[in-house]
């Protein structure tokens, strides 16, 4: 049996983000932004989470200089760092704490998640990073928990925390007390690794128009 579908990557992609620039309304987004809505947006097939995004900062400018000069990335889940795109992020660090040492016990000693535990360990590399939370509204909470307490902060915060506890909290809770903080989130429930990984990709590479070939 044989059924009819498109095969060939590049006319793949090329009608995808056809159909995603066809269904998505930008308007309410700065320029700046556009490349990452629509990435997200073909991630999940969704156009209407374009509603619930909010920002602080230049997002693309910030996000695209980081990843030119190799800053570190630090993910909240391996979901994460699995989706993120190593060929087009260069000689960038990738990292999940996890499972570094010390994340499981920590979280066992203080009765947190291990999510969060890893956020711990992030304290003397967040400086100057680009942090990616793609699963856990511990993580974000306690994230901002450090901030609070004098961490140095990461240059640019893309948050995409998922699930029924906590997950639309955390997001409030950053957009209410992230400070001076760059970020990008999705506001409510939805979010997702698959989502924190396309807004790291957007950045690396930014979406093909529809009539243009892939990145």
């Amino acid at each position: 049996m044989k059924f009819s579908y498109a095969r060939a990557p590049e006319e793949i992609l090329r009608r995808s983000f056809a159909q995603v620039e066809a269904a998505s309304d930008l308007s309410r987004l700065p320029p700046d932004l556009h490349p990452i809505a629509l990435r997200l947006v073909h991630a999940c097939a969704m156009p209407e989470i374009i509603t619930s995004l909010a920002w602080r900062g230049e997002i693309g400018t910030i996000g695209r200089e980081l990843l030119k000069r190799n800053a570190p990335i630090l993910a909240d889940c391996r979901m994460v760092t699995g989706g993120i795109s190593r060929k087009h992020i260069g000689d960038a660090p990738l990292s999940c704490f996890l499972d570094a040492e010390g994340a499981d016990a920590h979280a066992h000693a203080h009765a947190i998640t291990r999510s969060a535990a890893g956020v711990e360990l992030w304290r003397t590399h967040i400086g100057g990073a680009l942090v990616v939370i793609g699963n856990a509204p511990t993580a974000l909470f306690r994230l901002l928990e450090l901030l609070e307490d004098g961490i140095p902060p990461p240059a640019l915060l893309l948050a995409f925390p998922v699930g029924f506890v906590g997950a639309a909290e955390s997001k409030q809770a950053l957009a209410e007390h992230g400070g001076d903080i760059p970020f990008l989130t999705l506001l409510g429930r939805f979010g997702g690794s698959a989502l924190a990984a396309a807004a790291v990709n957007a950045l690396a590479m930014p979406p093909p128009s529809s009539g243009s070939a892939t990145p």
